[in-house]
């Protein structure tokens, strides 16, 4: 099988749905000699900053020596990057044959698993074939009916910062929702939240109380940002001093700072992660798409902010690095997001919007976003193609202008392609 027709039997439409429950899953892991029992994890939930959070992780373990897993979702240029060992991406031909050793399971079952379900079993199997020493397992959305839930009570189970997203499956409140994220804390485990949202904390408390978990929350009055600029930051984060972190973004120190906390509770499980380890790893840390400079004159940032809270949190950093310059937006969204309040979080921020269409069948059509958009009282323009939107947004940019393109991690291929070639 090659790689593409291996990504075509993944991508199937026999495989597509939303079917809540983790009895496929479980399943299929059963067929594949439960995999997921070999292995050792730090499970992260959470709205905004998982993929973040997770890569710091990863690359803070690799640097003390840990053989680390990465999985995480979706992917911004190939499928690949979903699957990672100590930084490498699952080569072609390790998916051709974990997708081949996984194939007759998955057509035999009567309830077929959802590509999900099938990608992320196919990722445990990954794993512990190549006899990882921890795992770090990014949550596909939710937290109790994910289908990586299926796993034992993990080394650690983080919660990142938390907002509202993905409202019609988990619920119309932030306690609704941190109750489906608190799925993933199990009986006698070790927690770490982000802890930021009064009315979430009091569900992860709730939660922690029931089961017996023990609960951490990230403490931000230890954090300093000592500086900040396109290039990244520096922060100290007591006991820690000059650390630097080259993740862009006024959000990002913050999610170093539960990086860390969770850094330290594993060394408290007895973990070997020394301080040096710490500052290795932030600073050798990658992640693109988040707050990322693809290029500089004139300035383009890409963000895969796609919700409220998200977008809220790019805004933040605009005001903060670019200090009142008014930026042309390049936006693609998905329909099915709060795409008012998305804008209304830009729209003081924009002296233009490029509304474009994202290639992924939720995506809203760009000229009914542009028609949002020429609410906010500055020119709003429509293009079906990517390419050609981000070509007009940098002629608007002009030299010594900037761009943002937010909304959609969907897109951050197809723009980054424009951009850089």
């Amino acid at each position: 099988m090659s790689v593409e027709t291996t990504l075509e039997y993944i991508h199937s439409v026999k495989w597509v749905g939303a079917k809540p429950g983790l009895e496929r899953t479980r399943a299929l892991l059963e067929m594949l000699g439960n995999p997921e029992k070999t292995l050792k994890f730090v499970h992260i939930a959470g709205t905004n900053g998982k993929g973040s959070t997770a890569a710091m992780l990863a690359s803070v373990l690799r640097d003390a020596g840990y053989k680390t897993g990465l999985y995480t979702s979706p992917y911004i240029l190939r499928f690949n990057e979903r699957m990672q060992v100590n930084g490498e991406q699952i080569s072609d031909a390790e998916l051709e044959e974990m997708t081949d050793a996984i194939r007759p399971f998955a057509d035999s079952m009567t309830d077929s698993p959802t590509e999900f379900e099938l990608i992320t079993a196919l990722a445990m199997l990954y794993f512990a074939r190549r006899e990882c020493d921890i795992v770090i397992l990014e949550v596909g959305m939710g937290g109790e009916l994910d289908s990586t839930n299926v796993i034992p009570t993990p080394e650690l189970a983080v919660i990142t910062a938390m907002g509202l997203d993905h409202t019609s499956e988990l619920g119309s409140t932030l306690a609704e929702i941190a109750s489906a994220k608190a799925g993933i804390i199990k009986s006698g485990g070790d927690v770490v939240v982000y802890g930021a949202e009064p009315e979430a904390l009091a569900v992860f408390e709730r939660k922690c109380a029931d089961v017996g978990a023990h609960l951490t929350r990230t403490d931000f009055s230890r954090l300093r940002v000592a500086s900040s600029s396109l290039d990244g930051s520096v922060i100290d984060f007591t006991p820690l001093t000059g650390v630097k972190l080259p993740l862009v973004g006024s959000y990002q120190p913050k999610n170093a700072a539960l990086a860390i906390t969770a850094l330290e509770a594993l060394r408290d499980k007895g973990y070997t992660i020394t301080d040096d380890n710490i500052k290795n790893g932030i600073a050798a840390v990658k992640w693109p798409g988040r707050f990322e400079v693809l290029r500089k004159n004139p300035m383009f940032i890409i963000d895969g902010a796609h919700n409220p809270h998200g977008i809220a949190a790019a805004a933040e950093s605009i005001r903060d690095l670019f200090r009142g310059e008014k930026l042309v937006f390049l936006v693609g969204v998905m329909a099915d997001k709060d795409v008012a309040a998305m804008m209304d979080a830009i729209a003081t921020l924009a002296k233009a919007f490029i509304a474009v269409t994202p290639p992924n069948p939720r995506a809203m059509k760009a000229p009914e976003l542009q028609k949002l958009l020429s609410g906010y009282g500055v020119p709003a323009e429509a293009f079906a193609d990517i390419r050609a939107g981000v070509a007009r947004a940098t002629e608007l940019a002009e030299t010594g202008g900037a761009v943002a393109a937010l909304g959609s991690l969907y897109f951050s291929a197809d723009v980054r392609n424009a951009v850089v070639g």
